[in-house]
């Protein structure tokens, strides 16, 4: 008789080959799975809990088709509703760990501004991996960055400057949470497909929708949509490059000529 740990990990073996063959045309995270195959059995063997690094929204949809949400698999991005998080395998669900830290850097915006991208070149610059640090964001007077426990130090050493303005990190004890602000809108679509969704979204054709389908530029649910007949379930979400992120809130109504009133929730 096989043990239940080994049986479990057969299963996943076998599901993570399905789902690599599934995602062969849109990016090889053989490597990924397999790291995190070796994090999981490491936890089981050391009776430790360990942690991934952070994962894209993009890795997350598709390695939790593996490692599902469970007492023992958890995903964490440092506060709730976080977009890039750790893959945490415990060996005691009762374990509460994890090496994510926030870190905070105070501005004065008086004479210079700092955006997004400002931040984000300055991290690149230091020549540390995507996966080093989880998000961060820019309030009125402060910067907010999560990363790991290892990465403290030099963060607080080498990330001194941010568009030419002198920044200081130092860890903090709070744990604040980004605010993602929305705003509903809703569009006249000829259809239920999801072509026809990013038509209404980008303003074009659905031949110009189809297109930028075709050339990998619109996720579902973080998943590069390869269908575009697909048909998009509500609460889905839909990231279209160069355009934005909206969620599809359903069809609430239909016009006198049996077009279809589509809602959605648009990322500002």
């Amino acid at each position: 008789m096989l043990s239940s740990v080994l049986q479990e990990t057969l299963v996943l073996k076998v599901i993570s080959h399905l789902i690599r063959v599934k995602m062969n045309n849109q990016g090889n995270y053989d490597s990924l799975i397999a790291h995190l195959h070796d994090l999981k059995e490491k936890s089981e063997r050391w009776h430790k809990s360990v942690c991934s690094a952070f994962l894209t929204e993009e890795e997350q949809a598709i390695v939790q088709k593996i490692f599902t949400p469970s007492r023992f698999v958890r995903y964490d991005g440092g506060y709730d509703d976080a977009r890039k998080k750790k893959v945490i395998f415990l060996y005691d669900e009762k374990d509460g760990f994890s090496d994510i830290v926030c870190m905070k850097a105070k501005i004065d915006q008086r004479f210079r501004t700092i955006g997004h991208r400002d931040v984000y070149g300055a991290i690149m610059n230091l020549q540390i991996e995507k996966s080093s640090f989880g998000d961060f964001w820019i309030e009125d007077d402060a910067i907010y960055l999560y990363t790991s426990e290892q990465m403290v130090d030099f963060i607080k050493d080498h990330l001194i400057r941010i568009n030419q303005l002198t920044v200081s990190f130092e860890r903090i004890d709070e744990c604040p949470k980004q605010e993602f602000h929305t705003k509903e809108i809703s569009f006249v679509v000829a259809s239920e497909r999801a072509d026809a969704l990013v038509a209404a979204l980008t303003h074009s054709s659905r031949s110009d929708a189809k297109d930028l389908i075709r050339r990998g530029y619109v996720q579902v649910n973080h998943i590069e949509l390869e269908e575009p007949d697909k048909i998009c379930n509500n609460g889905s979400v839909i990231s279209i490059r160069g355009t934005g992120r909206f969620t599809f809130l359903g069809f609430c109504r239909k016009t006198r000529t049996g077009r279809i009133v589509a809602e959605f929730l648009q990322n500002i």
